[in-house]
């Protein structure tokens, strides 16, 4: 498996905007997602790759690159220009056979790491095989897209079952948490954060940012509070041994052992 660190509050800027990138690079965002895709008209495509080779050594954060899907007029000039970039993660829109990812990692000539995005019907039928594929390090939800296939709302319960299969396909296929979609309404704050805590109770583990004020909010609703965190440094702390134990009156096995290590990892604490 390709080295790669799943990011918990990625956020998008359009490739053909580099203006922007230094903003992006200090939002507190865990990686920044260079997006030839949606966010490029057809017109700045190739303007939009220049920047990405000309910017990319600038940046001090985590770069993915959300190039354009497979059949596209663009896609085989993207995966040209990443040719000769390092340290980058390929973002895969519209992600629904496996081939299309080997295909686009033997074209760049090295191993990178991809994340599929999911959002078709068809992609998310073929999940499965999509995360069997050795550089697929995690997927992300395209819940916009997504709902537009299915000719559904863009609401928490026609989503449910397609996020919660993402959730579960993820961890069955041994890959990191995935993405949740993004929230498309940047003037309720309130918004955002809701829909972080619906995307954490469910299991995901980040959520995609549009705007750099969305990264704190989706920071803070995945970082543990601080009774959570005594709690967890308490059980760490009292179980070294790995046995199964009476701490404070709770019983603690092997997953109270590794929900509580989950934590303090959330909480940038070694164990």
């Amino acid at each position: 498996m390709v080295d790669f660190r799943p990011p918990v509050a990625p956020l998008f800027v359009p490739a053909s905007r580099p203006d922007r990138f230094h903003k992006a690079d200090e939002s507190g965002a865990d990686a920044i997602i260079l997006d030839l895709e949606d966010a490029v008209a057809p017109t700045d495509k190739e303007r939009a790759r220049d920047a990405v080779i000309g910017h990319l050594a600038g940046l001090k954060s985590p770069v993915i690159v959300r190039i354009n899907a497979s059949g596209t007029p663009w896609h085989e000039g993207d995966l040209e220009a990443l040719t000769g970039l390092k340290d980058v993660t390929i973002m895969l829109p519209k992600a629904e056979r496996p081939e299309e990812i080997t295909n686009a990692v033997l074209r760049i000539g090295r191993s990178v790491p991809v994340i599929a995005l999911i959002e078709t019907a068809v992609g998310l039928a073929r999940l499965p095989d999509l995360l069997s594929v050795e550089n697929v390090v995690m997927a992300a939800f395209g819940s916009v897209d997504f709902s537009l296939d299915l000719g559904c709302a863009h609401e928490r319960m026609a989503l449910l079952n397609a996020r919660s299969e993402i959730v579960w396909r993820s961890r069955a296929a041994r890959r990191a948490a995935p993405l949740d979609g993004v929230t498309t309404d940047l003037s309720n704050p309130e918004m955002t954060k809701d829909d972080v805590r619906h995307a954490a109770a469910l299991g995901f583990g980040g959520k995609l940012a549009i705007h750099p004020k969305q990264v704190e909010q989706i920071r803070q609703a995945y970082r543990p509070d601080e009774q959570t965190v005594t709690w967890a440094c308490n059980i760490v702390s009292k179980t070294a041994s790995g046995e199964a134990i009476q701490v404070n009156g709770e019983m603690v096995d092997r997953p109270v052992m590794a929900r509580a290590r989950l934590i303090l990892s959330r909480a940038d604490i070694e164990t």
